[in-house]
This record gives structure tokens, C-alpha cells and sequence, in this order.
């Protein structure tokens, strides 16, 4: 057995720093009154600003391997965990005044996300079967506890009964397929699994049952279609708080191990994970798209949004090729801006006493809140993917992945559910500027809610106008693979 190194730890800086943090604001929320609480808070984003410097400053800007090489430290890794701990940082900007008015503003909300990000970061940095099973854990008992945050609430009750039953089945097919690849190569190491099944002669069979419980097991995780029951209900069951949580951040680390899995340790499989991928695309894109528009929930209209640009992200991936993980992985980073962004204007809409949780409770916002109504248009514009906004150019550049690889019968069925999608997100946009406001009140969240959430919209508007530099960076985080 190898001893770690002083080189080990170093790669690990960000995510020691943040767990540091964990035990300091949880040993410190003890001994705050409740009038006190917005010490918590900002304990809280100092931990994920300092954590994002960290992972700048000890980027190895290479790929580089520690413990054993059970921890990888890559291009991939670092833009990931830096989308992480930013859109994280915008989240807890965006629940704060939610939290609030509902007397839920207590530090075991901030405590259970840190500990939900660090699960995230040891989940895109893992190399070995053992570390992924680890880190998705550690997210996943944080999203439970977080779902049922509003105890006197029977309905977040439910949604994190049902989250944790099905996460729990969820948990159990993955591990088994992973026993399987585990029991076919003799090794939990992302490398050497990948080195034993291009040179050994397994039964397909085999390696085809293990591809079928892991993609089982991933596809839940994102909520693709057979596996998405779980997502329109938790989504509507849990506090609006913590559906923006769990809407934006988690599926950037998902896709992770999505990539690790099937692009890092199975690429001589791809002909079974492929044609997986390609069935829950199908299913994604007709079942979210069709049943998101006789939703008059936004929180289960989001929820089947989702399901559908979880289609896209697995386009990406079952290409195969460096473009199509670009642009897979291009995506994702967008969707959960645009998702952080969507469920942020929820919270903004809603004060004490009142949950904006029907599409109705968006009439005439722009009367209320003209600047607010026009990020409001930006983000279901780049959700249906109209230009200029970056939900078009992510389309686009998943599109051209598919086709390149001889399947532009999929990238042709996408578009027209694509098309059929747009109608619910422009019927969003009609109650916002042609409907008369019932409430006309003027809206008016505070300086720091404004401020991210201009910021929010308009980074849509402008990674549209300039997608190149992100575009750029996930094409090399793709080729480091």
C-alpha cells in the first residue's frame, strides 16, 4: 500500500479548506441567535468564494492523479467544480429573503448545502468506482435531509420519503453494476477497468448487464425518462429554496459521473451504453416536452423542462467523440445557469404567506417589475433555445455532435421537440408581459437579489453573443479525458 504524498493533499487543498469550513460554521451556528443568523450566511459564501480561489490557485493545469489514483485533478474537474461553487454561491443569494419570511433561515440549511457541494467536488474528481459511490452519497444524504428541511410540511415530508426510497434503489442498481465491472476486472480504478475490458475477452453479456445497472443507476441521478418519477413531485414538495438547489448544482456533478463512467471507464462498451443513451433520449425529449405543457405548476413545468434538456445532455454524451462530451458538457454548465435563474425568479416572486407557484403568479410582472420581466424573458427564451441567448448555440453545438457521427434522424427529432417545448416557455413569457397584473404591487427584491439575478439573465445573453471562451474550455477539458 502507497503512503500519500505531500503532492496528494496538496490536489485535495480545496475540498479540505471546505470541510474545515463545514465544522466551522456548524460549531458557530450553535452559539448564534436567531437574530444572528446572517453570520451563518455569509460564513457560508466566504467558504465557496475561498474555495473557488482554491481551486484556481492549486490547479495542477494538467491531469494529475492522487491517493493511489483514486482522485483525479483535471481541466474537466477544475471548470466543473468552479460552475459548482459559483452557482451555488448565486443559490444561497437567491433563497435568502425566501428563507427568511418562511422561519426556515437557520444554519443547518447552509450547513446541509456545503456538505452537499463538497459531495459534488469528491463526485467530479473521482477516479476509482469507490471514490464516485462516496461522493454521490455524501450529495445525495444532504439532498434528503435538505427536501424535508420544512418539518411541519407534509408535503416536503412525502417528496423526501419518496426522494429517498427510489434514491435508495437508485443507489443500489449503480452499485451493483459497479460489483459487476468490479467482479469482470478485479479493480475499482477508472484506468485500469478501462485497460482490462479493451484487452481481455469478457462475456458481452456481462459487460453489457453492468453497463445496463450503471446506466440505470446515472440516469436516475438526472432524471431521464423511465427514471424521472421522482423528479416533478420532489421538485413541488420540497421549499422553493431548496428545488433551486437541487435544479441548478446537482446536475453538473451528475454529468461528472455520467463522464467518468461511461466515457473514462467504459469507452470499449460504448456500443451497448450508446444505444442505452440513445432510447433515453427519445423518451426524455417526447415525455418532457409533451407533458410540461399541461402543467400549470412552474415548479413541475420546470421539472418536465428538465427531464427534456436531460435528452440533450445525454445526446452529448451517446456521440461519443470529444465534440459531442464539449458539448454535453456545454450544456450542463448552461442549464444550470438558466435553472438557477428560473426557480431564483420563484423565490423573488414569492413573499411570506404567498408561494408563486403557478404560472398565473406570473401575470403581469412586467408591470410589477419591468427589468425583472425582461430577465425573466431572457431565461425561457435560452431555455427554448431562441438566439441570440446561449440556450440556442448549446442546442446547436449538441446537434452538430450527432450529426457528425451519422445520426441526423435524432438531431431531427430533437429539433421538432424542441419546437414542440417552445410553447410552454413563450406561454410563460405571454402571462409575464400580456396579462394584467392581479397584485400590482411593485416588486422589489433587495440590492443583492437584483444584482446576481441582472447578473444571471444577462451572462445568458452574453455567453450567446460570445460562446467561444467556455466553448474553448470544455473542447480541452474533453480532450484531457
Amino acid at each position: 500500500m502507497t503512503l500519500p504524498s505531500a503532492n496528494d493533499f496538496i490536489l485535495i487543498v480545496p475540498e479540505l479548506f471546505l470541510l474545515g469550513m463545514i465544522c466551522a460554521v456548524l460549531v458557530i451556528d450553535v452559539f448564534l441567535k436567531d437574530g444572528q443568523r446572517n453570520v451563518t450566511y455569509w460564513l457560508t459564501q466566504f467558504s465557496l468564494a475561498t474555495t473557488a480561489a482554491l481551486v484556481l490557485i492549486f490547479n495542477p493545469h494538467a491531469r494529475a492523479l492522487a491517493f493511489a489514483g483514486t482522485f483525479v485533478s483535471d481541466p474537466m474537474s477544475v471548470l466543473l467544480k468552479l460552475f459548482v461553487l459559483v452557482v451555488t454561491i448565486a443559490v444561497f443569494v437567491y433563497s435568502r429573503p425566501y428563507m427568511r419570511d418562511r422561519d426556515l433561515f437557520r444554519g443547518e440549511y447552509y450547513v446541509l448545502g456545503l456538505a452537499g457541494v463538497l459531495g459534488m467536488m469528491v463526485l467530479i474528481s473521482a477516479h476509482s468506482l469507490l471514490t464516485i459511490y462516496l461522493g454521490l452519497e455524501l450529495m445525495s444524504l444532504a439532498l434528503y435531509a435538505m427536501v424535508a428541511f420544512q418539518r411541519d410540511s407534509a408535503r416536503a415530508s412525502e417528496a423526501a420519503m419518496k426522494y429517498f426510497v427510489l434514491g435508495a434503489l437508485a443507489s443500489g442498481l449503480l452499485l451493483y453494476g459497479m460489483s459487476i465491472l468490479y467482479g469482470l476486472t478485479g479493480s475499482l480504478d477508472i484506468s485500469t477497468i478501462a485497460a482490462a475490458l479493451v484487452q481481455s475477452t469478457h462475456p458481452p453479456l456481462a459487460v453489457g448487464l453492468a453497463v445496463a445497472f450503471i446506466v440505470a443507476g446515472v440516469a436516475f441521478k438526472l432524471g431521464a425518462v423511465p427514471f424521472h418519477m421522482w423528479v416533478p413531485d420532489v421538485y413541488e414538495g420540497a421549499p422553493t429554496s431548496v428545488t433551486l438547489y437541487i435544479g441548478s448544482v446537482t446536475k453538473i456533478a451528475a454529468f461528472a459521473m455520467v463522464i467518468r463512467l461511461l466515457a473514462e471507464a467504459l469507452p470499449s462498451a460504448q456500443i451497448h451504453w450508446s444505444g442505452m443513451l440513445g432510447l433515453l433520449v427519445i423518451l426524455s425529449l417526447a415525455v418532457g416536452n409533451i407533458v410540461a405543457i399541461a402543467q400549470r405548476s412552474i415548479k413541475r413545468m420546470l421539472a418536465y423542462s428538465t427531464i427534456s434538456h436531460v435528452g440533450f445532455v445525454f445526446m452529448g454524451v451517446l456521440a461519443g467523440t470529444d465534440n459531442g462530451y464539449a458539448a454535453a458538457m456545454f450544456y450542463v454548465l448552461v442549464y444550470a445557469l438558466m435553472s438557477a435563474g428560473a426557480f431564483g425568479m420563484i423565490a423573488v416572486l414569492s413573499r411570506k404567506g404567498f408561494e408563486a407557484e403557478n404560472l398565473e403568479d406570473f401575470r403581469g410582472l412586467n408591470q410589477r417589475n419591468p427589468w425583472l420581466a425582461f430577465i425573466m424573458l431572457v431565461l425561457m427564451f435560452s431555455m427554448a433555445g431562441v438566439p441570440p441567448t446561449v440556450g440556442f448555440y448549446a442546442k446547436l453545438v449538441v446537434l452538430q455532435a450527432v450529426v457528425q457521427v451519422g445520426q441526423p434522424w435524432l438531431a431531427l427529432y430533437a429539433v421538432i421537440m424542441s419546437v414542440i417545448g417552445a410553447f410552454y416557455y413563450l406561454r410563460a413569457i405571454k402571462y409575464v408581459y400580456f396579462d394584467k397584473a392581479e397584485d400590482e404591487t411593485p416588486l422589489k427584491p433587495g440590492l443583492d437579489v437584483s444584482v446576481v439575478m441582472s447578473i444571471n439573465g444577462l451572462a445568458l445573453l452574453a455567453l450567446g453573443i460570445l460562446p467561444g471562451l467556455l466553448m474553448t474550455y470544455c473542447a480541452l477539458a474533453a480532450a484531457s479525458l
